[in-house]
This record gives C-alpha cells, structure tokens and sequence, in this order.
C-alpha cells in the first residue's frame, strides 16, 4: 500500500472502542509511516510532508495517552 493512503487511512482511523492491542498496533504502525515520511522529507524538504508528519504524531500521542492511562498519585 502507498505510504500516503497508509498516512490517510491512520488519521481517519476511529479511536473509539480500540482494544489494547489495537492502540499498541497503531503506535507501532504510526511510527513506522512517520520514518518512512521523514526518509522521503529528507530528500525533498517538501513542507506538506512536515505537516502529515505532525498530524500522523498528534494522534499517535493520543494513542499514546490513552495507553499509559492517568497517573496515579
């Protein structure tokens, strides 16, 4: 699959009802299309790839978030 229809279908991704395992998928699957987004930045400088780089991060560090859960005092 192209990485740009990856990038797209992650952030149309619903976040509600994910298992666990599911949040842990999609972080690792964030990860993986943010590294393979900034190898081609790298060679372009295109600044519409930094931006699907920040929205692909923001909703993984939603993803994130609500896997460490609160903090506990």
């Amino acid at each position: 699959m192209d990485i740009f229809k990856r990038a797209d279908a992650f952030i149309n991704l619903k976040m509600s009802h994910m298992s666990t395992s599911d949040r842990v998928q999609a972080s690792r699957d964030a990860k993986e299309i943010i590294l393979a987004i900034n190898e081609i930045y790298k060679k372009s400088k295109d600044g519409e790839l930094m931006d699907l780089m920040k929205r692909l991060t923001e909703k993984k560090q939603k993803i994130e978030k609500r896997l460490k859960g609160s903090p506990t005092i």
